[in-house]
């Protein structure tokens, strides 16, 4: 069900929804030393960084879910909840593309998506609108590509299970990008809707 615009308490910050993305925007940093150790020829740590990717894909699920049980959606966590999001996709980009885990196209192809809509954010808010809320869709390709990523660092090794991973791994890292594009291209068409109806108003 979608919550109306009634529902947003922006005078509310300290709510456990809001906590739980703070908490995961500052596992950003931790998350990219584990997984860049190697490269510096630090010890491997992709044990703890699976471990924060997965602490980070928990408390995705669990702001969003309490926050409408508990009525506690905010301004203030519509922008935190997405900015934590990308900010994890572009630390796993970059970790992983520094690491030939990921080929360079595929990191190109998902931070142009990025682009795309950071322009497109930046178009709104000089309008004086809100970002729109996220949608299932962008939850969704979201999702597929946080555990694409975990799945591409396990399969770094030999055996029946880093070969198992990889396939597992690329088929969650193709439909989150499929998905990813699906939902930028939505949000954008979506944006122009907001903007076009504003311009016919004046």
């Amino acid at each position: 069900m979608e919550v109306q615009e009634t529902d947003i308490q922006t005078d509310r910050i300290l709510t456990i929804p809001n906590l739980l993305s703070m908490a995961r925007l500052l596992g950003v940093p931790v998350f990219l030393w584990l997984v860049l150790s190697p490269v510096f020829d630090g010890p491997d740590l992709d044990g703890w960084a699976l471990l924060v990717l997965a602490a980070s894909g928990v408390s995705d699920y669990l702001d969003g879910k309490l926050a409408r049980r508990w009525n506690q959606i905010s301004a203030l966590g519509r922008i935190l909840d997405p900015a934590a999001d990308r900010l994890y996709i572009l630390s796993t980009l970059v970790g992983l593309t520094w690491r030939d885990i990921l080929p360079l196209w595929l990191t190109a192809l998902l931070l142009a998506r990025e682009l795309m809509l950071l322009v497109t954010v930046w178009r709104l808010d000089r309008a004086g609108y809100a970002p729109p809320q996220v949608n299932f869709l962008g939850k969704a390709a979201t999702f597929n590509l946080m555990y694409a990523f975990p799945l591409l660092l396990l399969s770094e090794g030999s055996g029946w299970v880093p070969s198992l991973a990889a396939i597992f791994g690329w088929a969650f890292a193709g439909w989150g990008t499929a998905l990813y594009w699906w939902a930028g291209i939505l949000y954008v068409v979506q944006v122009r809707r907001i903007l076009a109806a504003d311009a016919t108003a004046d």
